[in-house]
C-alpha cells in the first residue's frame, strides 16, 4: 500500500470518526431541548356548565385531575400529555359531600367517562405558532377523551418552562351525551371548557 493509498484511508477514518461525533452531539442537544413534565405540580381542570329551565337550582361542577406524564419541547415546540380519566375529582365548593359524591358517580360512569372502560385523556399537539401577544400561543393537536380523537385548538401562555392553557369543546363530538335531569328542566351544556397548567422539571 503506497502513501497516497494510507493517506486517503486515514482521511476517510477521520471524516467517519468526525460524522459519528457529530451524530451524537446533535442527538444529545435534541434530547436535552425536551423536558418531563412535572406531574406534582401539573393538572388539568375542567369546567361544566348548566342550562335549562330550573338552572337557577343547580350548579356549575369544576372537575380536577393531576397530569399524569408528559413531555414538552420549547424549541421544537410540541407538548403531549396524559391524564387517568379514574383520577378526575369533582370539587364544587358550597354544596354538599353527599351532591359531589353523587355527580362524582354519574361522571366516571358509564353514562358520561364511562372512565374504566376509557382510562386515558391524551393530548398531542401537531402544531404551534405565536399568538397575539409575547408568551402567548395557538396550539393545535389531537384530544382523546372517552375512546375518540378529535382535533382541538388551544391557548396558551407562559415561558421558562410553565404554561397554561384553555379550549373549549363539545361532549357530543366525543360521544358523550350531556346528563339532563328532571326532563330537561336541568341539564349541562354540551360546550365545557378544559384548562391545564403545566410546569416542567
Amino acid at each position: 500500500m503506497n502513501n497516497s493509498q494510507v493517506n486517503s484511508r486515514e482521511s476517510a477514518l477521520l471524516l467517519c470518526l468526525l460524522l459519528m461525533v457529530a451524530a451524537a452531539f446533535c442527538t444529545t442537544a435534541g434530547a436535552q431541548t425536551q423536558k418531563d413534565i412535572d406531574v406534582g405540580k401539573s393538572v388539568l381542570t375542567v369546567r361544566v356548565y348548566k342550562t335549562g329551565l330550573f338552572s337557577a337550582f343547580a350548579h356549575d361542577h369544576e372537575v380536577r385531575a393531576p397530569i399524569q406524564k408528559g413531555t414538552f419541547d420549547e424549541q421544537k415546540r410540541s407538548v403531549e400529555f396524559q391524564v387517568d380519566s379514574r383520577e378526575l375529582k369533582v370539587l364544587d365548593p358550597g354544596v354538599s359531600e353527599s351532591d359531589r359524591s353523587q355527580v362524582q358517580h354519574t361522571m366516571l360512569g358509564a353514562k358520561v367517562l364511562d372512565s374504566e372502560q376509557f382510562k386515558e385523556i391524551k393530548f398531542r399537539s401537531t402544531s404551534i405558532e405565536a399568538g397575539g401577544g409575547s408568551g402567548k400561543w395557538s396550539v393545535i393537536g389531537d384530544l382523546t377523551v372517552h375512546g375518540q380523537t378529535h382535533p382541538i385548538k388551544v391557548d396558551v401562555e407562559g415561558a421558562a418552562g410553565h404554561y397554561r392553557g384553555s379550549a373549549k369543546l363539545r361532549q357530543t363530538e366525543f360521544g358523550i351525551t350531556p346528563v339532563t335531569i328532571g326532563g330537561g328542566s336541568i341539564k349541562v351544556k354540551d360546550d365545557l371548557r378544559i384548562e391545564f397548567e403545566i410546569v416542567g422539571k
